[in-house]
């Protein structure tokens, strides 16, 4: 262990956290701290390889001024410039690396979590979420666990240049050529979060006839009732007004759900399937590949297999996506919940981006939302349960509870090829969940019932 000497910012105070699914996340005031911050900027300063500034881009939460005043400060104390872009979308800033070659990016984003909670998202020189190696050197770094640290230098400097998120703007637009929606009346609903600075504007822009809901930055309001995890507002006001399609975003605009013109849900694997679909008609899909997660609906994956598709399962996570498909050379992938990967496009998930090219893919066809969806797959009835399971150990180490572990194998053998049981720790939140789905939905039901009681009372007894 270290001494607090080589800490040139301090020592970390408890409770620490460590990267999860999607960066750093938590309770603000708890998890996500000043400090935590300070000290995140300060270890990414150092472990970063690339010259170059740092860009930090924002959502619209409260803390998020908080967060990046404290990694600004982080990274300028270790030598590092910083560019801050104020409200954007994710896939912003991985772009914007790429185009400007800084040395790397955080955005500050808790995605669709509560307006209390904040997170940190942290981006290589390439423009991908940070490895593991680097995640881990930065870890080390916040549990003092590095031996020595080099005293500190000339300090960085930091300026906002909210002027770069124009050449975001541009590249959304240039994704579907400039195609016209003239007339196309769409909903958007954009949850009072990142997808606020330019959603309504590119799809205007594209001549739309726009219904906008939760259309202000609100950090007070983000993800509540409101976008990709609430999608009640979105089918109202698509079926009231008649509009062809509606399309939701979390906070950070990185994930999209869409709802047709008749209300029904678009989810992440039936914008695979049809955005995939339209790829492997015009030769443009290698192998018939498609990578999806081990969340993605089983219904899904033997209609992809009746098309002479392929489809690559991941664990849950964009990362692990973007991992598989620079392995595979796979044109198209994502996450049922809505994150969705185009080599063709920056590999990064972009919420605004899919929905662009859905209504384009639509408009170009002459043909609905509806229509289009009425020629992808029937989905098993599939029920994801969440259990509240605030130990972390027991959480990740649910497989050595052996009455949930075997309750699970009974479950899969009585649903034998016509269904299967997923059960996971949630990287992002205390929870477990537990996902069974099956031909039958009462079968679905009962094992799902079964499983969510056998977690609560195994891993969260006294």
């Amino acid at each position: 262990m270290a001494s607090s000497a080589a800490h040139p910012l301090g020592s970390l105070p408890s409770p620490q956290i460590s990267f999860g699914t999607d960066g750093l996340r938590g309770r603000v005031g708890d998890a996500i701290t000043p400090a935590l911050a300070l000290q995140v900027g300060f270890w990414c300063g150092r472990v970063l390889p690339a010259d170059g500034p740092v860009l930090i881009g924002m959502d619209s939460r409260c803390s998020g001024s908080m967060v990046v005043a404290a990694l600004t400060a982080g990274l300028t104390s270790a030598g590092r410039d910083v560019w801050t872009l104020g409200l954007c979308p994710t896939p912003a800033v991985p772009g914007l690396i790429r185009h400007l070659q800084a040395a790397g990016g955080l955005m500050v984003s808790a995605s669709h979590n509560p307006p209390e909670d904040n997170g940190i998202k942290v981006f290589g020189a390439d423009g991908s979420k940070l490895g593991t190696d680097l995640q881990c050197r930065i870890e080390s770094g916040l549990k003092g666990e590095v031996e020595t640290v080099p005293p500190l230098g000339a300090c960085g400097a930091a300026l906002h240049r909210s002027e770069l998120l124009e050449h975001y703007r541009d590249s959304l637009l240039s994704s579907v050529q400039h195609q016209s929606l003239a007339g196309v009346p769409i909903v958007l609903d954009l949850c009072w979060g990142s997808a606020t600075a330019c959603g309504a504007e590119v799809f205007r822009a594209l001549g739309a006839d726009l219904t906008v809901l939760h259309g202000a930055a609100d950090g007070k309001r983000i993800n509540v009732g409101c976008g990709s995890t609430h999608l009640e507002p979105l089918r109202r006001a698509v079926v009231e007004r008649g509009a062809s399609m509606g399309f939701a975003f979390d906070g950070d605009a990185d994930r999209m759900l869409a709802v047709d013109g008749r209300g029904r849900i678009v989810d992440g694997d039936h914008v695979l399937y049809l955005w995939g679909s339209a790829l492997q008609e015009n030769h443009a899909l290698p192998d018939h590949r498609l990578v999806a997660t081990v969340m993605s609906n089983l219904g899904f994956e033997r209609a992809w297999q009746a098309r002479g598709g392929q489809l690559e399962r991941t664990p849950v996570g964009d990362q692990h996506v973007h991992a598989a498909m620079v392995s595979s050379g796979a044109a198209l992938g994502g996450e049922q919940s809505g994150h969705i990967l185009s080599s063709a496009h920056g590999l990064a998930g972009d919420g605004v981006l899919t929905a662009l090219q859905l209504a384009t893919l639509c408009h170009s066809q002459q043909i609905s939302l509806a229509d289009w969806l009425d020629r992808s797959f029937q989905a098993y009835p599939q029920k994801l349960v969440n259990v509240r399971v605030p130990d972390l150990a027991r959480r990740k180490g649910w497989t050595d509870c052996e009455p949930l572990r075997e309750l699970v194998e009974k479950a899969e053998q009585a649903m034998a090829d016509e269904g299967r049981v997923l059960v996971r720790a949630s990287g992002t939140e205390p929870l477990l969940r537990v996902m069974v789905e099956a031909a039958d939905a009462t079968v679905v039901d009962r094992w799902t019932s079964r499983l969510a009681e056998a977690a609560d009372q195994h891993l969260n007894a006294a």
